[in-house]
């Protein structure tokens, strides 16, 4: 396999599946088999899952929510998302372990690097769930961290469309996709792959972002396999 250890970062909405809102069980399903597929190749993997399907922490704040008090709704939700995924792959044989950046001993682990190395060492896939653990955080950025924190070879970031590119293409057909972007021009033309912070920072440390679709079957394996079937982001 091309990559050794990835942290693989999964939008919430990705979780809904067809529906508006909330937790798909045949997504869930559908995404815990593709991890399996890289989980049984060897591959040391850690999840980190947005929470955009229950609750956005942007969207509550804009609709006259303190932020703080809408962040931290929102991290918690990565938990119940976490959890989800956490019982998908449990179902199929793969072990994991939930990891959360905010304390709650009775639900899941609290974060710990050492541990997390650890659990990974042992073939367990890992899920860090509550971002940062702070407020102003969005998960892109703690992806970004954890990704740097458990020296991952690459922070991968499924979306819908098979890329990154110039404008959305699910509005302008005639969008162009990028095999290759810098962190400075996704910066500079303000491309829409994740926050600046996390650029930034994953500009600043060297970690490589590859940027692709998992909606269709098999491209997790063929993404880390370093097959280009998407975007890949370097300096």
């Amino acid at each position: 396999m091309g990559y050794k250890r990835i942290l693989l970062k999964i939008s919430g909405e990705a979780l809904m599946g067809d529906g508006a809102y909330g937790i798909s069980p045949a997504m869930i399903e559908f995404v815990a088999r593709e991890i399996a597929s890289v989980h049984n190749q060897g591959v040391q993997l850690a999840l980190v899952i947005g929470a955009g399907n229950i609750f956005r922490g942007v969207a509550g704040a804009a609709g006259g929510m303190n932020r703080a008090s809408a962040d931290n709704m929102g991290m918690l939700a990565t938990v119940l998302n976490a959890l989800a995924m956490e019982d998908g792959l449990e179902k199929i044989g793969v072990p994991c372990r939930v990891m959360s950046a905010i304390t709650m001993r009775n639900v899941c682990e609290p974060y710990v690097r050492a541990r997390a190395m650890e659990h990974l060492g042992k073939g367990r896939v890992v899920i860090f769930a509550a971002g940062t653990g702070n407020p102003y955080f969005t998960t892109d950025t703690g992806g970004v961290l954890r990704a740097l924190e458990i020296e991952a070879d690459v922070l991968m970031k499924a979306t819908r469309v098979d890329g990154v590119y110039d404008r959305d293409p699910e509005k302008d057909s005639s969008a162009i996709r990028f095999d290759k972007l810098s962190y400075t021009k996704v910066l500079q033309d303000q491309l829409r792959v994740m926050d600046a912070a996390g650029i930034s920072l994953a500009r600043d440390n060297k970690l490589p972002i590859f940027v692709f679709n998992m909606k269709e079957q098999g491209n997790i394996v063929r993404a880390v396999s370093g097959q280009e079937i998407g975007t890949l982001i370097t300096g």
